[in-house]
C-alpha cells in the first residue's frame, strides 16, 4: 500500500462531529471526483468515482447519513493498474437536488458553481473538513523516506485557488500549477505538509513523517561533519607535506643547524610528527607553544626555503625528496593556509 493510501485509508476514519463539517467533506469529495449529469429541469444524477475502498465507504456513508440519498456502487477491475476502482452512482431521486444545493455544488438557482461557496467554508472547522474531503478525493503526498511533495488535484484553476486560500488561511503556503489539462495545489518542503496532516487529523501519518524526518536531519547531520572532518584533514595533510618539503629543502641548501634555536626544534618536531596539527605541534613543544607562535616559525621556515630556492642553494642536492618535489606554487598554497585551515 502507498503512503497516500495509507493516508487516505487514516483520513476515512475520522468522524467529523458537526454536520456542517460532514456537508463541507463530503462537499470537497463530490467537487473533486463527481461527475453530475443534467438530465432535464432540476432532474440530476451524479456520480462519485474513486480508487480507495475506504474513501468509498465514507462518500456512501455520508451520503446515506446526511441526506438518506439512494446510491448504487460498482466495483471494476483495472487490469493496466490492477486496482479496484469504485463507482457511486447516485441517481435521480427528489432529495439529490437540494443536497447538491447545500453541498454547494448548485447555488440557489440550481446552477452549476464553478468554485468553493463561502458559505460551506465558512467556519474553520468546515474548512479544515472541507481540505479532508479534497484530500480523500484527488490527494497525494509522496513517500516521506523520499523527497517530500503533496498534490492536491482540481478539475478548475477556480477550485485549485480556492484550495489554496483556503490552505493560506491555517498559514500553510501552496502554490497552483496547471499539467496535463488538470490543475494542482502542491506543497514543497516537510514542514508544510506536517502542518497539512496535523490539521486535517492524519496523526499516524504525522508521526511516520516526523520520524523519517528527524532521521533524515540527523544524517545529513553527521553526514555535513564528516565531510567537514575529512576536509580538514586532508588540508592538514597537504599542509604538513609542504611544511616537510620546506624542512628538506633547508636541510640540503643550508643545513637545519644554521637555523635559530626555535626554528631547530620546531623543524624537528615536524620531521617526528608530520601527521599532527599545528596546535597538536606546538603542544609538543617544551614549553609548550601557542598555535600562533607555531605558525609563526612555520612562515619563517617557508620563506627561508623560498629564499634557498630563489638563490639557486638547494640545487646542488636537489629538491626532490620521497614525497614529491618541492615547487614555489607549493610554498604558496600553504602560506595562504592561514584563514581557511588555522
Amino acid at each position: 500500500m502507498s503512503f497516500t493510501a495509507e493516508v487516505k485509508e487514516e483520513l476515512s476514519r475520522v468522524e467529523a462531529r458537526r454536520g456542517c463539517c460532514q456537508k463541507a467533506e463530503l462537499a470537497a469529495l463530490v467537487r473533486i471526483e463527481g461527475t453530475l449529469s443534467i438530465t432535464g429541469s432540476e432532474r440530476f444524477r451524479l456520480e462519485v468515482a474513486t480508487e480507495t475502498a475506504p474513501v468509498a465507504r465514507k462518500a456512501i456513508k455520508l451520503l446515506h447519513g446526511l441526506y438518506d440519498l439512494k446510491t448504487e456502487l460498482t466495483v471494476r477491475r483495472s487490469v493496466l493498474h490492477k486496482t479496484n476502482n469504485y463507482l457511486i452512482t447516485v441517481p435521480e431521486q427528489p432529495r439529490l437536488p437540494q443536497a447538491l444545493n447545500e453541498l454547494g455544488i448548485l447555488d440557489d438557482k440550481m446552477s452549476f458553481t464553478v468554485g468553493i461557496l463561502p458559505r460551506v467554508v465558512r467556519r474553520d472547522c468546515c474548512a479544515v473538513a472541507y481540505l479532508r474531503g479534497a484530500f480523500l478525493g484527488g490527494g497525494f503526498v509522496a513517500d516521506p523516506h523520499g523527497d517530500f511533495h503533496f498534490e492536491l488535484t482540481a478539475e478548475s484553476a477556480q477550485i485549485a485557488e480556492d484550495l489554496a486560500s483556503l490552505l493560506e488561511r491555517f498559514e500553510v503556503a501552496a502554490k497552483v500549477t496547471q499539467r496535463r489539462g488538470l490543475y494542482t495545489v502542491y506543497l514543497k518542503g516537510a514542514e508544510p505538509i506536517v502542518t497539512f496532516l496535523a490539521l486535517v487529523g492524519a496523526h499516524r501519518a504525522l508521526l511516520r513523517t516526523e520520524d523519517v524526518r528527524v532521521v533524515k536531519s540527523m544524517r545529513n547531520d553527521v553526514n555535513r561533519l564528516v565531510n567537514a572532518e575529512t576536509a580538514n584533514l586532508a588540508k592538514t595533510a597537504d599542509a604538513s607535506l609542504a611544511q616537510l618539503e620546506a624542512i628538506e629543502l633547508l636541510a640540503r641548501a643550508r643545513g637545519l643547524d644554521s637555523l635559530p634555536p626555535a626554528l631547530q626544534e620546531l623543524a624537528r618536531l615536524r620531521l617526528e610528527h608530520p601527521e599532527v596539527s599545528l596546535r597538536e605541534l606546538g603542544e609538543l613543544a617544551d614549553p609548550p607553544l601557542s598555535k600562533s607562535a607555531v605558525y609563526h616559525r612555520v612562515r619563517r621556515i617557508e620563506e627561508l626555503a623560498s629564499q634557498a630556492l630563489e638563490s639557486g642553494g638547494g640545487r646542488s642536492g636537489g629538491v626532490r625528496s620521497n614525497r614529491g618535489t618541492t615547487s614555489r606554487r607549493s610554498l604558496r598554497v600553504v602560506e595562504g593556509e592561514r584563514d581557511t585551515l588555522y
